[in-house]
């Protein structure tokens, strides 16, 4: 089993964490899932509106909170855009067919993927977004873990 490779990008506005998942998702192919963590108000929904414009989505995005996954199909590829913060068993997940979403043809992006980590699959790209106030009130870290 190979080594994570960690990556550390630093940001100092919406614009620049935007561009960050803009990003990451022109590499992305179908079968990648990413888990995004942070602590509320970090800017998983910023990161996550750069990353769906990175893959040609041209719809507004914002976090699926009351039903789990929404799925965006009119990009270069189908993005599969979960928040996790609300499911209370990972039984949830199977019964909308994460599996399906994990090793389909699109690319699944996971807020707050820590809670359910015992399904998440192993290959999995892990993002941490991280405030830092003594750096500024905009500043982020965002670690990759590849």
């Amino acid at each position: 089993m190979r080594e994570k490779t960690v990556t550390v990008f630093e940001t100092n506005c919406t614009e620049e964490t935007f561009a960050v998942g803009k990003k990451l998702a022109e590499q992305a192919v179908p079968g990648q899932v990413y888990c995004l963590n942070g602590d509320l108000g970090v800017g998983k929904t910023v990161f996550t509106q750069g990353f769906a414009e990175g893959l040609g989505i041209t719809e507004p995005v914002n976090s699926p909170t009351f039903t789990i996954v929404q799925v965006y199909e009119n990009g270069k590829i189908p993005f599969y855009h979960f928040d996790v913060y609300r499911i209370s068993d990972v039984e949830e997940m199977y019964e909308i067919g994460c599996d399906e979403y994990f090793y389909g043809e699109g690319v699944c992006l996971i807020e707050w993927a820590n809670l359910i980590e015992e399904i998440i699959p192993k290959e999995a790209i892990e993002i941490t977004i991280e405030k830092n106030l003594e750096k500024g009130l905009d500043y982020r870290k965002i670690t990759l873990l590849s």
